[in-house]
């Protein structure tokens, strides 16, 4: 098997994967969902007709009645006729007997932050908040999507690919630089650098814990967990999952939380995240991996009102990956990439900091 075909090979299980489990959230019984509301707090109650039509593109009130005649919208998960009444706290959904829609890349202009772009390849520094590829249930929006609009005259976003270019991801929430290749040579140089592990890619992350020495090695399979596929679980005996090594090191302690740098050896999904927990440091604000609780710290009320506020600073895992060196696939030169931490982390190591100082100063 050539590296490329394994390479094909990862991409292919994780899209099956996705697709997987988007049909187990989506299907209800006979049908999928195609769209779904939950009606705010303050709404006036309004007839379930009226309610779609301000909110689905490109339907009529004619389209949403036969609908609901044919037991197409759901309220609160029961079939519903087109005078059903909408009150706030309602799950309104429409359903039908066929998947949403096949995915494709649709051209869109977004913003990018571009750090460096020649005829090979570009590097980008994705905000928090956005995906990198289109997947079920996320069809818009995503990096890939800002990107068939940049590079709409490039020949590897024309061939109908969802993810042209695509090397590496990280995730939705995570924040940082990624490398994008514009040629076929560029794509297939640049992934046997990260199937052969030459790159060099570093992330900051604010954990919960201090630390008993200032480095460390992880190391355990990587899988998704057999009670729940949206999460990835460590291994350590092997007999499960893919290799994964993270080294970290820490740069700060502060308090109940520290600042580390972690440099990837392999690249599994959730591959930080998923390690941190696994060594009891989640990363903070992480509601996947348990960093969303208050996990250490004192019982005071004050200090949870504290936590409580960071968490609205940082509602994601607070984790950026900050730099990315690899060797050039046409000029053969290496390069490194750096930036610097996103405004939400800034501020919520800077609260963190802040309140460790002024506990200190009052013992």
């Amino acid at each position: 098997m050539t590296i490329e075909q394994d390479i094909f090979d990862d991409q292919q299980e994780l899209f099956l994967e996705e697709q997987d489990e988007f049909f187990e959230e989506q299907q209800i019984g006979e049908f999928f969902e195609h769209h779904k509301f939950i009606a705010d707090k303050g709404l006036k109650i309004i007839r379930v007709d009226k309610f779609l039509a301000t909110r689905v593109e490109h339907i009529s009130r004619n389209k949403i009645q036969e609908a609901a005649e044919s037991g197409n919208i759901l309220a609160n998960g029961v079939a519903v006729k087109s005078n059903y009444r909408v009150k706030p706290g309602d799950t309104i959904a429409v359903v039908m007997t066929y998947p949403k829609r096949e995915i494709e890349l649709v051209p869109q202009d977004i913003p990018l932050t571009i750090l460096y772009e020649d005829d090979s390849l570009l590097v980008v520094n994705k905000e928090a908040g956005m995906v990198v590829h289109p997947s079920f249930g996320h069809y818009t929006g995503t990096l890939m999507n800002a990107l068939a609009h940049h590079l709409r005259d490039c020949p590897v976003f024309e061939q109908g690919d969802i993810r042209p270019g695509m090397v590496h991801r990280i995730d939705k929430d995570t924040s940082g630089i990624l490398v994008i290749a514009k040629t076929l040579e560029a794509k297939t140089k640049l992934a046997k650098q990260f199937f052969d592990r030459t790159t060099s890619r570093k992330y900051i992350a604010l954990v919960w814990g201090n630390f008993d020495e200032d480095s460390g090695t992880i190391t355990g399979n990587i899988g998704r967990s057999l009670k729940d596929r949206k999460v990835m679980t460590i291994f350590p005996n092997g007999e499960y999952g893919k290799h994964a090594v993270t080294h970290y090191k820490v740069i700060e302690r502060i308090g109940y939380v520290s600042l580390i740098e972690c440099k990837l050896e392999t690249g599994r999904t959730h591959q930080i995240r998923a390690h941190m927990r696994y060594i009891g440091h989640p990363i903070f604000s992480d509601e996947t991996y348990g960093g969303n609780e208050i996990i250490k710290g004192t019982t005071f009320t004050k200090y949870k009102q504290f936590v409580n506020n960071v968490f609205k600073i940082l509602p994601r895992q607070a984790l950026h990956a900050k730099s990315l060196g690899f060797t050039h696939p046409v000029t053969n030169e290496f390069m490194e990439f750096d930036s610097e931490l996103p405004q939400d982390m800034t501020l919520g190591i800077e609260k963190w900091r802040n309140y460790i100082a002024n506990r200190q100063e009052e013992q």
